[in-house]
């Protein structure tokens, strides 16, 4: 199945991609063989549930990238990788996986400084390569997923196949549990 056309950028919250991340994100994507299209979307709509709804995506092939921080120790990061339907298990697993004591969600200029990317939009593709990846089994499940482009203005809609190829990116069973 393709991705609905997009309606093109309009102004909104965070700054639209840069030619340079917009390349980075590609390029990462092409170095990894990725069966992927990019999608420009209205910034506005880059949250999930108004995403999926807009553009008619179902949220069980959308899949949300989270910068999580720890606390104690205090700098270490990670990106997971989860489907809109699930919520993350921050506090056990997303903990253990990182090695830390404490940890919670990062906040925007967090994000926004360790991957240069804005919330959002934050994806698996183009992030610097210390930092790890941890992709929930559930999104490898499907055909295509819909993840963000590294801005609010893109996304991409991706075979999931590639995150077993990446470097620094780990498939994790149990990662995430379905909402209730």
């Amino acid at each position: 199945p393709r991705l609905p056309a997009g309606c093109g950028a309009v102004p909104s919250k965070g700054p639209p991609m840069t030619e340079e991340l917009r390349a980075k994100v590609i390029a990462s994507l092409e170095a990894a063989g990725a069966d992927f299209e990019t999608m420009e979307c209205d910034p506005d709509l880059a949250d999930t549930a108004a995403f999926c709804e807009a553009y008619g995506v179902p949220p069980e092939q959308s899949a949300n990238a989270i910068m999580l921080a720890s606390r104690r120790p205090a700098g270490v990061h990670a990106v997971f990788l989860a489907l809109a339907t699930t919520r993350l298990d921050v506090n056990r697993q997303g903990r253990d996986l990182m090695g830390v004591k404490k940890v919670s969600f990062a906040p925007p200029e967090v994000t926004a400084d360790v991957t240069g990317m804005v919330m959002g939009g934050v994806t698996p593709f183009g992030l610097p390569t210390d930092l790890p990846v941890f992709v929930d089994a559930a999104v490898m499940a499907h055909p295509w997923v819909v993840v963000g482009g590294g801005s609010r203005d893109m996304k991409v809609k991706v075979d999931p196949e590639v995150f077993r190829r990446m470097d620094g990116v780990t498939v994790v069973e149990g990662l995430a549990t379905p909402f209730t």
